[in-house]
C-alpha cells in the first residue's frame, strides 16, 4: 500500500504496537511522528524509522498533546492520519479500586484519545480527508474480570469511534477501532508475572489461563494489528468507517 507523503501520528509509538504500527506505515512511505512519555525509548525507535520524528507527549495533559501536535505539524506537515494507541492497564478486584485507579484508566485510555483527536480534527475537516484509528481491545466488546475500569474507558472508546464516525462521515473523514485480544506485548508479559505471582501457576500455565478464551489458543503478534491499521489508512477502506475490528482469533463474535 502506498502512504507516500502522508503524515501518520502514532501515540504509544515506542514500543509494543506502536512501534510495529510505525514500522508498517513508514515502509508504506508515511511521513511517521510518534509520541510518548519516555523520550529515550522513542529516540532509539525512531532511528528505525526513515525520517521518523519523536516528540514527547503526555496524552492526559491537554497542554502536553496541544504542544505535541504543534511541533509534529512542524516538522511534517498537517496530520492525516491518528493512531490512538498509547494506552495503560493496571489489574485489580473491583472491591479494592479506589476513585484515582479508576480515574487513572479513563484518563490515559480515553481522555487522551479524545484529546488528540481534538487536536487533528478540524485540520482533517478542512481538507476533505484524513484517517483516524483508535486501538480499543476486545476489552471494549466484552467484559473481563479484575479490568473493570481498563474495559470500561475501552468501551468508552468505541463509543467515541461509532458517534464520531457519524459525525464527520460527510466530511470525507474516516473513524474506526482496532480491537486486538492479548498481544505478545510489555502489558501481557506483565500480566502473565501477575498470575504467576498471585497463583503459583507457571509461565506456561498462566499463558493457558490468557489464551483460554481465544479459539487458536496463542497471542496475536504486533504485526497482526499493525497489518490491520495499514489495511484501514488504504483509499481500499475509504468505506470503513465507524467499525470495531478484533484482531482475536475469533474470541469475540459480535452480534451474538
Amino acid at each position: 500500500m502506498d502512504l507516500q507523503g502522508k503524515h501518520v501520528v502514532i501515540t504509544g509509538g515506542g514500543r509494543g504496537i506502536g512501534a510495529a504500527i510505525a514500522d508498517s506505515l513508514s515502509s508504506a512511505g508515511a511521513k511517521v511522528t510518534i509520541m510518548g512519555r519516555n523520550m529515550a525509548r522513542l529516540e532509539d525507535k525512531v532511528q528505525a524509522l526513515r525520517g521518523g520524528l519523536a516528540v514527547h507527549c503526555d496524552v492526559t495533559d491537554e497542554m502536553s498533546v496541544a504542544k505535541a501536535f504543534a511541533l509534529a505539524v512542524e516538522g511534517h506537515g498537517p496530520v492525516d492520519i491518528l493512531v490512538n494507541n498509547a494506552g495503560a492497564a493496571i489489574s485489580l478486584p473491583f472491591r479494592k479500586m479506589t476513585k484515582a485507579d479508576f480515574q487513572s484508566m479513563l484518563e490515559v485510555n480515553l481522555t487522551g484519545p479524545f484529546l488528540c483527536i481534538q487536536a487533528v480534527l478540524q485540520g482533517m475537516i478542512d481538507k476533505g480527508a484524513g484517517r483516524i484509528i483508535n486501538i480499543a481491545s476486545t476489552a471494549a466488546l466484552k467484559g473481563y474480570r479484575y479490568v473493570t475500569a481498563y474495559s470500561a474507558a475501552k468501551h468508552g472508546v468505541l463509543g467515541l469511534t461509532r458517534s464520531l464516525a457519524v459525525e464527520v462521515a460527510g466530511n470525507g473523514v474516516t473513524v474506526n477501532a482496532v480491537c486486538p485480544g492479548f498481544t505478545e506485548t510489555d502489558i501481557t508479559r506483565n500480566a502473565l508475572k501477575n498470575i504467576m505471582a498471585k497463583t503459583n501457576r507457571t509461565k506456561e500455565q498462566a499463558l493457558a489461563e490468557l489464551v483460554r478464551h481465544n479459539p487458536q489458543k496463542s497471542l496475536i503478534q504486533p504485526e497482526e494489528v499493525a497489518a490491520t491499521v495499514l489495511w484501514l489508512c488504504s483509499e481500499e477502506a475509504a468505506s470503513i468507517t465507524g467499525q470495531a475490528i478484533a484482531v482475536a482469533g475469533n474470541e469475540v463474535m459480535q452480534g451474538i
